[in-house]
């Protein structure tokens, strides 16, 4: 079964859930709800952490709240995936944890018992979370990309 968050505060309500090498919260393997019901997961800085609930909706529902109409024979697009990014910043971290916190975090991103996430978005060359800039090629006119060379960042960290 899933295993809550294990709270640490830094004051005025920031709080994150501590991931290490003995303890890292988990979810239960996201399933499909049954026609007519809906899963809700909800975070908050009272310290909620993906915290499940199950509910149904229903029609013509007269409320002073907010109410979400959808119309299911709209479709605009479809989501491809869920995901983060890793940076030069994020791998740096990553990779100076001890090797089972480093394993406990990242199931917890891409496992069934945590996020799922299925796509990761690398940045080209340096970002705002490097070390340093820097580039693939830094000569001009190299068009043929014959200096074009990865950096260590590139092939060490991500």
């Amino acid at each position: 079964g899933a295993q809550p968050c294990s709270p640490k505060y830094f004051g005025r309500d920031a709080i994150v859930c501590v991931c290490n090498a003995t303890y890292c919260d988990t979810l239960d393997p996201v399933v499909l709800p049954a026609l007519g019901t809906y899963i809700k997961y909800e975070s908050s800085k009272a310290g909620k952490r993906l915290e499940r609930s199950e509910g149904s909706f229903q029609r013509s529902l007269r409320a002073p709240d907010l109410v979400l109409t959808v119309d299911t024979t709209q479709q605009y697009q479809k989501v491809k995936g869920f995901g983060g990014s890793v940076t030069d910043a994020a791998a740096l971290n990553i990779l100076s944890l001890p090797e089972t916190a480093q394993d406990r975090l990242l199931r917890s991103y891409f496992s069934e018992e945590g996020l799922e996430y299925n796509l990761v978005r690398l940045p080209m060359a340096s970002c705002d979370f490097s070390l340093y800039a820097y580039t693939y090629d830094d000569v001009p006119f190299d068009y043929e990309l014959t200096h074009f060379s990865l950096r260590d960042e590139d092939t060490k960290l991500k």
